[in-house]
C-alpha cells in the first residue's frame, strides 16, 4: 500500500477547499448543505489521518527538512480549513434559528392586523393598498436567503457595506481557489512529464533486450553448427591419432 505524502495531502486540501466554497454557495442560496457537511467532514477525517500517519513514520526515521515544511504547511491549512468549517456551521444553525423566529413573529403580527381590523382604514382603499404593500414586502424578505446578521438594526449604508465585504471575501476565496487549480494543473503537467520519461526508459530497455535476445541468438546457432561438425569429423580424428601412434611404434622397434 502506498504511503501518503504532504503533496497528496496538498491536493486534498485543494479539493476541501473547492467542498467548502460550493457548501458556502449552497448555504446563501438557503439550500439544505448536509450533503456538503458529510462530504466536508469525511475529508476533514482524511486529512487528520494523513497527518497523523506522516507524523508517526517521521518519528520512526529521519525526515527530511522538505518534507517537514509540506507537512507544516498542510497542518497550518487543516487548522484553517476546521476553523472555517466550524465557523460556518455555526453561522448556518443561527440563521436558521434567527429565520425560524422570524417566521413565527410575522405570523403572529399578521394574525393580530386580521382579527383586529380598522374600520378606517377598511374603508380608504389607499390605506388598504399601502397595508397590502407592507405585507408583500415583509413576505419577500422572508423568502430572501438568511445570512445570519440581523439586518433590522442595519442601515441601508450598512447593509451594502456588509454585501460588498461579502463579495470581496468571495473574490478573495475564488482567488486561492484559482491559485490552488493552477498548482494541481502544474502538478498534473509535471506528472504527465514523468510519466512520458519513464516510457522512454522502458522503450529503451525493451530495445535493449531485444538486441541481447537476438546476440543470443545467434551464439545458440553457432553453437549447434560447432557441435554437429565436431560430431561428424570426430571419427576421421580418431583414426588420425591411431595411425600416427601406429608410426611411432614401428619407428621405435626398427
Amino acid at each position: 500500500m502506498a504511503e501518503t505524502t504532504p503533496r497528496q495531502l496538498l491536493l486534498l486540501a485543494d479539493r476541501l477547499k473547492l467542498s467548502l466554497l460550493e457548501r458556502q454557495h449552497a448555504s446563501s442560496r438557503n439550500q439544505d448543505t448536509t450533503q456538503h457537511d458529510a462530504r466536508i467532514s469525511q475529508t476533514l477525517s482524511q486529512l487528520q489521518a494523513g497527518i497523523a500517519a506522516i507524523e508517526t513514520r517521521q518519528t520512526k526515521s529521519d525526515a527530511a527538512e522538505e518534507a517537514d515544511s509540506d507537512l507544516a504547511r498542510v497542518r497550518k491549512q487543516y487548522e484553517t480549513l476546521q476553523s472555517q468549517f466550524s465557523a460556518m456551521s455555526v453561522e448556518t444553525s443561527a440563521s436558521e434559528t434567527a429565520d425560524a423566529v422570524q417566521k413565527g413573529t410575522a405570523r403572529k403580527q399578521n394574525a393580530r392586523f386580521r382579527d383586529e381590523p380598522n374600520t378606517e382604514e377598511e374603508g380608504d382603499p389607499i390605506e388598504r393598498a399601502n397595508r397590502a404593500a407592507l405585507f408583500a414586502d415583509q413576505e419577500r424578505y422572508q423568502d430572501e436567503p438568511s445570512t445570519g446578521i440581523d439586518h433590522t438594526s442595519m442601515d441601508n449604508q450598512q447593509i451594502h457595506d456588509h454585501h460588498k465585504q461579502a463579495f470581496r471575501d468571495q473574490d478573495e476565496q475564488l482567488e486561492v481557489l484559482g491559485q490552488s487549480i493552477g498548482r494541481q494543473r502544474l502538478l498534473g503537467i509535471q506528472m504527465g512529464n514523468e510519466l512520458d520519461e519513464q516510457n522512454e526508459l522502458l522503450d529503451d530497455v525493451e530495445r535493449g533486450v531485444d538486441r541481447h535476445t537476438s546476440t543470443l541468438e545467434r551464439a545458440r546457432r553457432r553453437l549447434g553448427h560447432v557441435a554437429r561438425k565436431s560430431k561428424a569429423n570426430g571419427s576421421w580424428i580418431t583414426i588420425g591419432i591411431l595411425i600416427i601412434i601406429l608410426i611411432l611404434v614401428i619407428v621405435i622397434l626398427k
